[in-house]
C-alpha cells in the first residue's frame, strides 16, 4: 500500500518540466520518467472528479516520487558500488487483492534471514540502511508518526483492512511509482485516461529502478534472498523477467467473489479523502476489470511459458496455517527454514491477530455487483484455479 505525504501545493496541475527542474536527475532517469510523468499529469488534469485536496495530493505524491528516485540516484554517483550488489532468485509473490499476499509477505518479512523492503526503508530509501544501526534508524519512528497522524478520519479504516506501519514491508508498487509506470495512482486518485498507456507500456524501465532500490537497500543491509510483492507484477511479466530471469512466483488465489468486496471497501476508503463523492455502483465497474486484467495477462503469460517457476496456493490454508504455508513457500524457493523462520513467524502471528484494528465491513450489493457478475468476468480465473478457490 502507497503511502503519500500532502503537503500545501496549488490546486492547478503542472507540468512535467516544472516538477523535473525541482530534482537532479542523471539524464536516462529523467528521459525514462518523462513518458509516465505526462501520461499522468494529463490524465490528472482531465479528471474533474477530485477535490482540491485530491488534486494537491497527486501532485505531492509526484515529486515525492521524484524526490525519493533522485536521492537513490544520488546515492549511487557517490557510491558506485551499490550497482554491483547483486539480486539473485528474488521471490515476487503476486496475485488479486485481497487474497493473502500482504499476509503472506509479512509472516515472511518476519524472518530475520530473508530481506523484505520495509516501509519506512521505502519512503526514505537515502542514506542507505546500514545493518549496524537498522533497528534502531530514526526513520521508522518517523514513519510510524505518520502512520499515526495521517490514518484518522476517513482513512481510519485503512488499517482495519491492511497492515501499516515501519516494520510492516512495503509494496513493490511504492518504488514503481518512482518509474512513473505503476498501478498505483490508479487505486489512490482514479484517473482512468492514464490506465490505458500503463496497459501498453513497456514496464522494463520501471523494473530497472526496482532493482536500483534493492540494491540501494541491501548494499550495507543484505540477507540470503529478497521476497517482494505487489498485485501489478501480473500485468508486465516479460518486462519483469527481462530484468530478473532467475526470478520465482508465489500466486495466492481466493475466491473471487470475497476478494471483489473486499477491495471495493479498501479502493473506497483510500479515495476517501480525494473525492467528496464516490459513485460506488461505478467503482465496482472499475474494479471489477481492472484486476480481472491483470489475471487474464497472467493465465496468458502462463499458458505460454509452462516453465514459470511458480507456486500456487489457497489463501484458506495460509488462514488456517501460517507456518506450514511459509515452510512451502520456502520448500519451493529454495530458502532455509531455520528456527529464527519458526520464531519470526510465530511472534508475527501472535502480535497480529485477525481483526486487531477492528472489522473490516464490505458487500457486493454495495458496489452494484452480484456474485453471478463476479463469476461470470471471473469465469476463466475460476476455471483455470478451481482448485484453490
Amino acid at each position: 500500500m502507497a503511502t503519500i505525504q500532502i503537503h500545501d501545493v496549488p490546486g492547478d496541475v503542472p507540468g512535467a518540466d516544472t516538477l523535473l527542474a525541482e530534482v537532479s536527475l542523471p539524464t536516462a532517469l529523467r528521459e525514462g520518467v518523462r513518458p509516465g510523468l505526462d501520461a499522468m499529469l494529463g490524465a490528472l488534469a482531465a479528471e474533474r472528479g477530485l477535490n482540491a485536496g485530491g488534486r494537491a495530493g497527486a501532485i505531492a505524491m509526484f515529486r515525492d516520487h521524484l524526490r525519493r528516485l533522485a536521492a537513490v540516484a544520488a546515492d549511487r554517483l557517490r557510491f558506485p558500488e551499490i550497482a554491483d550488489v547483486r539480486i539473485e532468485r528474488p521471490v515476487f509473490i503476486l496475485g488479486l487483492p485481497r487474497c493473502g499476499t500482504s499476509l503472506l509477505h509479512a509472516l515472511i518479512g518476519a524472518d530475520p534471514g530473508v530481506r523484505t523492503p520495509m516501509s519506512w526503508e521505502v519512503a526514505q530509501p537515502s542514506p542507505p540502511p546500514d545493518a549496524a544501526t537498522y533497528a534502531s534508524d530514526p526513520r521508522a519512528r518517523a514513519f510510524d508518526d505518520y502512520v499515526a497522524a495521517t490514518f484518522t478520519g476517513k482513512w481510519a479504516d485503512m488499517l482495519k483492512a491492511h497492515p501499516i506501519g515501519a516494520w510492516i514491508p512495503q509494496e513493490d508498487g511504492m518504488i514503481l511509482e518512482t518509474s512513473f509506470r505503476s498501478l498505483n495512482p490508479l487505486t489512490m486518485f482514479r484517473i482512468p485516461n492514464y490506465y490505458p498507456w500503463y496497459l501498453a507500456g513497456d514496464s522494463t524501465f520501471a523494473y530497472r529502478v526496482h532493482r536500483m532500490f534493492l540494491q540501494q537497500l541491501a548494499w550495507r543491509n543484505p540477507r540470503r534472498r529478497w521476497v517482494l510483492k505487489v498485485q501489478e507484477h501480473a500485468y508486465h511479466l516479460p518486462e519483469l523477467r527481462a530484468v530478473y530471469p532467475d526470478a520465482l512466483f508465489v500466486q495466492p488465489h481466493r475466491d473471487p467473489v470475497t476478494v471483489m468486496a473486499s477491495i471495493c471497501r479498501l479502493i473506497e476508503v483510500l479515495r476517501s479523502t480525494a473525492f467528496d463523492r464516490q459513485d460506488r455502483t461505478a467503482l465496482g465497474e472499475e474494479l471489477l476489470h481492472l484486476w480481472h486484467d491483470g489475471q487474464a495477462r497472467m493465465m496468458a503469460y502462463r499458458a505460454a511459458h509452462p516453465d514459470l517457476p511458480i507456486h500456487d496456493l489457497r489463501y484458506r490454508d495460509l488462514a488456517a496455517d501460517p507456518l506450514a504455508t511459509v515452510r512451502d513457500v520456502y520448500a519451493f524457493a529454495g530458502i532455509p527454514f531455520t528456527a529464527g523462520t519458526e520464531t519470526g513467524v510465530g511472534r508475527w502471528v501472535a502480535d497480529n491477530p485477525a481483526g486487531k484494528h477492528g472489522r473490516h465491513v464490505y458487500a457486493l450489493a454495495d458496489y452494484g455487483l452480484t456474485e453471478d457478475r463476479v463469476r461470470t468476468v471471473y469465469a476463466d480465473y475460476i476455471a483455470a484455479y478451481r482448485a484453490y478457490l
